[in-house]
């Protein structure tokens, strides 16, 4: 279940408890509080799983990247290696093989700057969102033990 359905399910539970005269104390239903305190407690890891997916598909992007960089750099390598079989065609390839090796390298530079920023603002964005519950969910506690 969603943790913020769970929250607005929480704040509607107190939204509908009944105030005790001349406090700021109200009377909650404990069973249907408790219920939704432990439906958060497994939905919140399930948005850490979320977080954890997400690095592990940069890790994947990463590894594919790498993958491609060696395969360039090794087709780079082989075309170079025909190319100075004949005396008359060794700058030329060197030239060619350079230029292979240096659009691998910043092809391979650029997905994985790519997928570092791609998590880091996944990341950032569950951490506000976690961090946002968390003081709702604290702020919701002091208003019940008051």
């Amino acid at each position: 279940m969603d943790i913020l359905h769970l929250i607005d399910r929480l704040e509607e539970l107190f939204n509908e408890s009944r105030a005790l005269p001349f406090t700021h104390n109200v009377v909650v239903d404990e069973d249907r509080m408790l219920d939704i305190i432990d439906q958060m407690r497994i939905a919140i890891p399930e948005e850490v799983k979320k977080a954890q997916q997400l690095l592990n598909q940069s890790d994947r992007i990463l590894a594919q990247a790498e993958e491609k960089a060696n395969r360039t750099t090794a087709l780079a390598k082989e075309k170079a290696d025909e190319m100075t079989a004949e005396d008359s065609l060794i700058q030329e390839a060197q030239r060619r093989a350079d230029n292979i090796l240096d659009q691998a390298r910043a092809d391979a530079e650029a997905t994985r700057a790519d997928a570092d920023s791609y998590v880091v603002e996944t990341l950032s964005s569950v951490e506000d969102e976690l961090s946002r519950l968390l003081n709702q969910v604290h702020n919701g506690i002091r208003a019940l033990q008051k």
